[in-house]
């Protein structure tokens, strides 16, 4: 049995494709902490938690946080190449 929940977690094991990164810049630069960056783009706790991650959220989410800034994708998201993950060990 514990080695069916093992192989089950490192199975499920996903790549991070995604960098909220310059999300936190834009933040920083605009002296926004991330409660208010949440609350401003009415974003759920549960979802917050996913973006400090870099899991995946949906467009809806994204099309939320653009919305509240007045930014496009391109500034609060970035794209990670497969390779440069396993290079890092974000694996």
């Amino acid at each position: 049995m514990i080695y069916s929940l093992i192989w089950q977690s490192v199975s499920t094991r996903r790549f991070i494709m995604v960098s909220y990164k310059p999300l936190f810049r834009y933040c920083l630069e605009h002296d926004i902490s991330k409660a208010q960056c949440r609350e401003m783009c009415g974003i759920s706790r549960n979802t917050w938690t996913k973006i400090n991650r870099n899991e995946e959220v949906s467009m809806t989410i994204l099309n939320k946080i653009c919305a509240a800034l007045g930014v496009s994708y391109g500034d609060i998201i970035e794209y990670i190449p497969q390779e440069e993950n396993a290079a890092q060990g974000e694996v």
